[in-house]
Order: C-alpha cells, then structure tokens, then sequence
C-alpha cells in the first residue's frame, strides 16, 4: 500500500522550519532540515526548501513521506508530460532550478532528469534548450541528444508555434488586449530593463489578455513573439503592473508565497518527423482564487 503525503493546514503566522518541528515531534532537528533540503516539503502549490520561509494562517503544509521520496523513479518538484528518444518534455514546480547554481548542485530539473535517463541507459545525456526561471512553473522542453538541442535552439523561432504564460498581476490592468514593445538590456547587477532609445538592445514582444480581475489584482494570458531573459517580468513592472511576489521588478505583495508567473503552453513542431506537440500545464489554483 503506499503511503500517502502528510499535509497540515497553518493556523497561525510562524516560519516553515518551526511549522515542521511543531508537527513532526518525533524527528530531530537534523532529520527535519534533510527533509526540506530534499524538496519533499510543498507550500499550497509550490516545492519550498527555505528554513525561514514565512507561513500564513489558512496555507497548506504537505510533506512527502520518506520512503516515496526516495523511490528512484520518483521526480522532485516536477512531472514528465512527454518523453521519446530526442524530447523530453516536463511540467515544473515552482521553487525547481532548472540548473546548478553555486549553492545547489542537485535539487535541480537537469540533474534530476539526466540521473533519470542515465538509469535506464548509462550513456544518456540532458540538454537544456530553454530555461524558466527558479520561481517561475509550467512547461518545460529538454533535448536527449546534443543535435537535437542545436536543431530546436537554432530553428526556435520557426519551430515553436505556441508559448502562452499566464501572470497573476498587481492592479486592474484596464485594457482587456495589449502589446508591450521594447528593446531589452541588462545591468551590471543583472537586472533587465527596457532602454528608452529605439534599437538599444535585444527587442522583446509580448502580447497580453486579461482573464479576470478583482480590482486587487488581474490574472493575464501572455503570448510571446520574443523569448528574452526576465522578458515578461520587465514587460509587466512597465505597464504599472507587476507580477506578483516579484519583488526585483516592483512588487509590493506576495499574497501567493511564490512568484505570480506560470508557462501553461507550449507548442512545437518535433524535431525529427516535424508532427506538431502542444502540451499544457494546469493554472495554479492560487492564481485563480486571488484575481476571482
């Protein structure tokens, strides 16, 4: 029989690391700080791994029970919607780097699916053809072989047919259609910004519908034209409506507990026998709930 995740609703404001020490007494500090490490603790819809993360009365505490966690074929903060010999196409969570960063080696998307191919045969490789951002969910395209990688990065434009996010923002966004057109640079400190001066930088598109919105906040549907780093997040801090929970780029908020942005299709025509892909990733409910 396998076991099912244990999940706590928070009833009072506290941090994750003491939320989980008050409601596994049994384990010892250690055991609890692995636990988060692993990335077996989720915050309502997102994978948390932060000692001090700040919980809210009414938020869902789930906790993924050991022996599942350490299945093998099990994937940490995200799920396989597609797989072939060339693809490999996931949905994932928010809280999952998509690679290595200089404190987290493996608790990452590449890591995680290169041990996965590796299993089945141990010459598999992981090529990474496009990123999503840390705290950014949804679907996500990897290459098994490296000329698929070259193929699909460098046929993107032609080969993509479909890249739709949705964003929960701050605000009524008063205009139910929309297109934001700017040149993007980027600053020493690495933060992305649209350049007043027309041709001064990488020019980035994004075309937007609103979805619904509660006067607090809208929940748009954006399609890109362009794949720019940070594209969306700038694009949204220049219309006067900022993602949520996206604090670089001008967020005051973050009723969510995670960053307001979510990549729910991708359509692509496959890079051997050209059949068109679409593959979709469900909205969170939070987004929902917030903009109702």
């Amino acid at each position: 029989m396998e076991q099912k995740d244990l999940t706590y609703t928070v009833k009072e404001p506290t941090e994750l690391l003491k939320f989980l020490l008050s409601v596994m007494e049994n384990r010892s500090r250690n055991s609890v700080k692995s636990i988060l490490a692993r990335g077996q603790v989720s915050v309502d819809d997102h994978m948390e791994t932060k000692y001090n993360y700040p919980l809210k009365p009414g938020q869902t505490v789930s906790i993924m029970k050991n022996k599942v966690a350490k299945r093998e074929d099990v994937l940490t903060g995200m799920k396989i919607l597609f797989e072939d010999e060339d693809i490999i196409v996931i949905n994932k969570d928010a809280g999952l780097l998509t690679i290595a960063t200089e404190k987290e080696k493996k608790l990452t998307a590449y890591f995680q699916l290169t041990e996965y191919v590796k299993r089945k045969n141990p010459q598999g490789r992981i090529f990474i053809v496009h990123r999503l951002d840390k705290d950014t969910s949804g679907v996500m395209l990897f290459a098994k072989k490296e000329k698929v990688k070259r193929k699909l990065q460098d046929d993107w434009k032609d080969m993509v047919k479909e890249r739709t996010y949705v964003a929960l923002v701050e605000g009524d966004v008063k205009n139910p259609t929309g297109k934001i057109k700017s040149w993007l640079k980027e600053s020493k400190t690495h933060m992305v910004y649209s350049s007043p001066v027309k041709n001064d930088g990488q020019l980035a598109i994004t075309h937007y519908k609103k979805l619904q919105s509660n006067g607090r906040f809208s929940l748009l549907e954006l399609q890109l034209e362009t794949g720019r780093k940070n594209q969306i997040r700038v694009h949204m801090q220049d219309i006067g409506h900022s993602i949520v929970g996206d604090k670089k780029y001008g967020a005051s908020e973050n009723p969510i507990g995670r960053l307001g942005l979510h990549a729910k299709v991708l359509s692509f025509h496959h890079p051997y026998n050209n059949r068109l892909m679409l593959f979709r990733a469900d909205v969170p409910k939070s987004f929902m709930a917030k903009s109702k």
